[in-house]
C-alpha cells in the first residue's frame, strides 16, 4: 500500500509537470506572438506566477477533483493511480503533437474511466435530475433574455440580421450559468459543471476579449498614435500575462493537489479531505517546472496559427482569460485554461473580421476539446482492467 501511495504521488506530480508543459502556451502565447518577451523570458515569467497562483486562492478545485468525480466509497490508491496513468498518457501524447488539450479534463476523464472500471457506470457521481432541470431552466431563461436584448439592440441600430438574435442567445446562456451560480440560484458541481463549462469558458473568454479589444479600438485608438499604442500595451501585456499565469496556476495546479490528497485519505494517512501545505507547494513546483521547459509546439499553435495578434489585442486576450479563470476558481470549477485562452484569442482576432481567424485551426482545437474526456477515460479504463488482472486484490 505504501509503495502504491508513493507511486500515486509521483504520478500526480508528473501530471502537473506535463500540465505545465502543455499549458505553458496559455499564459504566454500572446506576449510571444507580439514579441514583447522572448520565448525563454515568457516561459520564466509564467513559471514564477504559476507558483504564486495556488497560494492566493482556496483549494475548492482540489476538493472537486478529489471528492466530486467518483464515489468516495470506491476510491482507492489503485483506482487513482490508474486514472492518473490515463491522464498523463493523453496529455503527453497531445503535447508531443502540439495539440492544446485541457489537462484538467484529461485528469477528470482518467479518474472517470478508472471509476467506471472499479464500480461500473454508477461509480461516477452523475448529477441528479433536479440539478439538470434547474440548469436547463436557468440556461433557457438566459438564452431568451440574451437573444432579446442583443437582437433588439442590433435591430435598433439598423442592423437587422437574425444572426444577432442567435449570437445574443449564446451570450445569454454563457453568462446566465456562472451568474446564477454566484447568486446561489443553482448549484452546479462535479461532472455537470466540467462538461457545460467546456462550452461556457471559451465563450466567456471570447465575449470578454472581443468586448475589451473593441472598447480599446473605439476609445483609445484616436487618442494615441499606433506607435504610442503599441508601446503602452507592450508594457501592459507583461502585467496581463502575469495575471493569466496566476489564474492558470490557481486553477490547474489544484488538479494534483486533489488527487494526492484523495490518495492520502484513501490510504488512511489523512482522516479528512484537507490539502496539506507540502502538497500545495509540491504541486505548484511541478506545474512551474513543466511550464519552465515549455510546450513549444502548443505555444506555436496558439501564438501564431489562430490569428495575428497586436499588443493591445494580446493585452485584451490575456486579461480576459485571466478574469475567466479567476472567476471559475472562486466557484471551485476546474475549467480548462486552454479553452478560456483559445476563446479569448479568437475573440480579439474577430474584432478584425471573421476572416482574420483561421477557423480550420480552431476546428482542430475544438475537436480535441470534445474527445479529451472520453479518450482519457478509455485509456484509464483499459489500464485499470489490465492492471486488475496483473495485480489482483
Amino acid at each position: 500500500m505504501e509503495i502504491l501511495i508513493i507511486v500515486g504521488i509521483i504520478l500526480a506530480l508528473l501530471f502537473n509537470f506535463v500540465n505545465g508543459l502543455n499549458d505553458a502556451a496559455n499564459s504566454i502565447a500572446t506576449v510571444i506572438a507580439t514579441k514583447v518577451l522572448t520565448p525563454l523570458q515568457a516561459v520564466g515569467l509564467a513559471a514564477f506566477f504559476n507558483l504564486v497562483g495556488p497560494l492566493l486562492f482556496t483549494t475548492a478545485i482540489a476538493k472537486t477533483i478529489g471528492k466530486g468525480i467518483v464515489d468516495p466509497a470506491i476510491l482507492t490508491p489503485f483506482l487513482l493511480v490508474t486514472g492518473l496513468v490515463g491522464a498523463v498518457f493523453w496529455v503527453f501524447f497531445c503535447s508531443h503533437f502540439g495539440i492544446p488539450v485541457s489537462s484538467s479534463h484529461s485528469l477528470i476523464g482518467g479518474v472517470m474511466g478508472a471509476g467506471i472500471g472499479a464500480g461500473g457506470f454508477f461509480g461516477v457521481i452523475w448529477p441528479s435530475g433536479e440539478v439538470i432541470v434547474a440548469f436547463l431552466r436557468l440556461g433557457f431563461i438566459g438564452l431568451l433574455i440574451g437573444s432579446a436584448l442583443f437582437g433588439s439592440f442590433a435591430w435598433c441600430l439598423g442592423d437587422r440580421k437574425l444572426l444577432y438574435f442567435g449570437l445574443g442567445a449564446v451570450i445569454g446562456f454563457a453568462v446566465s450559468i456562472p451568474v446564477g451560480m454566484m447568486l446561489g440560484l443553482v448549484e452546479i458541481k462535479g461532472i455537470l459543471a466540467v462538461v457545460i463549462f467546456i462550452v461556457i469558458s471559451p465563450t466567456l473568454g471570447f465575449i470578454a476579449a472581443y468586448g475589451f479589444a473593441a472598447l480599446i479600438m473605439r476609445y483609445l485608438s484616436h487618442a494615441s498614435t499606433p506607435r504610442r499604442m503599441n508601446y503602452i500595451f507592450r508594457k501592459l501585456q507583461i502585467v496581463s500575462a502575469s495575471f493569466h499565469a496566476i489564474g492558470h496556476g490557481s486553477n490547474d495546479a489544484q488538479n494534483a493537489m486533489g488527487i494526492i490528497t484523495a490518495i492520502l485519505v484513501a490510504g488512511g494517512l489523512l482522516t479528512e479531505f484537507e490539502v496539506p501545505l507540502w502538497v500545495i507547494l509540491a504541486s505548484c513546483g511541478a506545474i512551474s517546472l513543466g511550464t519552465l521547459l515549455g510546450g513549444w509546439r502548443v505555444i506555436d499553435k496558439l501564438a501564431n496559427r489562430i490569428t495575428r495578434i497586436t499588443p493591445y489585442q494580446g493585452f485584451s486576450a490575456s486579461t480576459s482569460g485571466g478574469l475567466v479563470l479567476s472567476a471559475m476558481t472562486a466557484l471551485g470549477i476546474p475549467v480548462s485554461t486552454t479553452h478560456a485562452m483559445s476563446g479569448a484569442i479568437m475573440g480579439v482576432g474577430s474584432t478584425q473580421g471573421s476572416a482574420a481567424v483561421r477557423w480550420g485551426v480552431v476546428r482542430e482545437i475544438i475537436i480535441a476539446w470534445i474527445i479529451t474526456i472520453p479518450a482519457a477515460a478509455i485509456v484509464s479504463y483499459v489500464f485499470f482492467a489490465v492492471a486488475s488482472q496483473v495485480f489482483p486484490g
